[in-house]
């Protein structure tokens, strides 16, 4: 089945074929962990998990490899780790776990999920501080080529040069589909006196102290540290080599990270291209404002787990949630949005645990992903299955879309939204539980209370408080509410 794919470079859909049909390779740039990640991190997680399954269905698990780094080394992790008087590696280190343990209940693939014993890594999950060597060599190679110069310490990229080359290479901009006098008007540049021109970027500059650092390049004697976008060009060429097939990332990253990592790349090794593909997803809103801290809609990862407006929401129904849109279009993350997608699951997943999947998914869920990863198309195709009562084709797609299937994994919300929206489920703290179900319990302990059987009675009112359910007796009879 050809894969089509939507490619930011050209601006157009187009076949995806592979530069090694046995070693597909795919770069996403990953979390800087100075602090938990925000929903919006959480959409190319997402994203390049549903890609990373397809590729591996399309041509084998064996033959696909997935790099998505980690920025530890940068100004927000210097300034936090400041700010909570600990050092840079331990904060580095803390935040890393809690973005695996956040990302987890997500259903996406982890390296540990796939990598296997006595065989070359096929997820790598890379630290810049642990390609230092790389960055340099690299750095080395721009100021050879005459892309790049020294001035204070500092090591800068000269968008200027590279345009200026006659050769192979493409153009300062050619992503963005910006020029030079654009980027420069509509970005903040630092236009410190020892640039040559205000669109030069940094590639190393001194540390500060207290400021990680590391021998410098470019004869230059100060230590140093790197600059943003070196990072992941030198990472993905140490795991993917000097051209690859798909680099992804947010919107927010074609300008201008990706736009500087192409240039850094294409001009060090000589090439006419990075990536064959670049892939962006598009931006995220709450509740159809901008997401901010200063609006107080900007939340993490783990507040939708644990709590937000009062609701804790399962990972499932985060990611069926960000799969609704199509990638490539801004999404608006609404309470009502995440109520929906847990009442379609809890619905498909009724009796869906012992079902037998089949060995291979359907042709309808394959086709629609291999059109830019259409998901609301796959979605679509999900109801169908489900409406037609094919149980283990349904089955089977949402395992390999990643999700698990099974009710007793969809809980811990810690509240229903309403019935203005019209929930039939009440989601208590351990696990998803209908309406019906809590009524039933209430009236069997009425019974019990009736008979004078208070051992049953108080049974029933501990099963409830553990669901997070509490109850009130009056003398118009027993009501009920979600603890929150």
């Amino acid at each position: 089945m050809q894969l089509r794919l939507y490619d930011t470079l050209t601006r157009e859909k187009r076949p995806f074929v592979p530069l090694d049909p046995s070693n597909v390779r795919m770069y996403v740039c990953g979390p800087t962990v100075y602090d938990f990640a925000h929903i919006g991190n959480a959409r190319p997680i997402i994203v390049f998990d549903v890609l990373f399954r397809l590729l591996r269905h399309l041509y084998g698990a064996e033959h696909v490899k997935y790099v998505r780094n980690i920025t530890d080394v940068d100004d927000k992790i210097n300034a936090r780790a400041a700010e909570r008087g600990i050092s840079i590696r331990v904060l580095t280190e803390e935040t890393y776990n809690n973005f695996r343990d956040d990302i987890r209940p997500l259903g996406v693939l982890m390296p540990e999920d796939v990598n296997l014993p006595g065989k070359p890594p096929r997820f790598v999950e890379p630290r810049a501080t642990e390609h230092i060597a790389e960055m340099r060599t690299i750095i080395e190679k721009l100021v050879q080529g005459g892309f790049a110069y020294v001035a204070e310490d500092h090591v800068l990229f000269s968008p200027q040069a590279m345009n200026a080359a006659n050769s192979i290479l493409p153009r300062y901009g050619a992503l963005s589909k910006r020029t030079l006098d654009e980027m420069i008007a509509g970005a903040r540049v630092d236009v410190a006196p020892y640039k040559r021109d205000p669109a030069d970027f940094v590639l190393w500059k001194p540390s500060k102290p207290g400021e990680p650092s590391w021998p410098s390049p470019a004869g230059i004697k100060a230590e140093g540290r790197p600059g943003w976008h070196i990072e992941c060009s030198a990472m993905a060429w140490k795991h993917l080599g000097e051209q690859f097939d798909i680099h992804g990332g947010g919107i927010d990253l074609v300008f201008p990270h990706h736009e500087n990592e192409l240039a850094q790349t294409c001009c060090a090794f000589h090439e006419d291209r990075m990536a064959n593909v670049w892939m962006h997803n598009g931006f995220l809103q709450v509740e159809s404002e901008k997401m901010s801290k200063s609006l107080g809609n900007f939340v993490t990862i783990r507040e939708l787990l644990s709590g937000w407006q009062g609701y804790g929401w399962p990972g499932e129904a985060l990611r069926f949630n960000m799969l609704r849109t199509h990638y490539h279009q801004p999404i608006d993350w609404t309470l009502e949005g995440l109520d929906e997608s847990h009442k379609t699951l809890w619905t498909w997943y009724e009796g869906l645990a012992s079902v037998e999947p089949l060995s291979d998914v359907s042709v309808d869920v394959v086709a629609a992903l291999s059109d830019d990863l259409n998901t609301p198309q796959v979605i679509s195709a999900l109801h169908g299955l489900h409406r037609s009562g094919k149980k283990r084709e349904l089955r089977t797609a949402l395992g390999f879309l990643g999700f698990s299937g099974d009710r007793n994994k969809i809980g811990r919300v810690a509240a229903a939204v309403g019935a203005a929206s019209g929930v039939s489920t009440v989601r208590g703290g351990g696990a998803a539980i209908v309406a019906a179900d809590v009524e039933k319990l209430i009236a069997d302990r009425t019974a019990a209370r009736a008979r004078k059987d208070f051992k049953e009675s108080d049974r029933i009112r501990d099963e409830l408080a553990a669901m997070g359910v509490v109850i009130k007796d009056s003398k118009e009879g027993t009501t009920w509410e979600i603890a929150r």
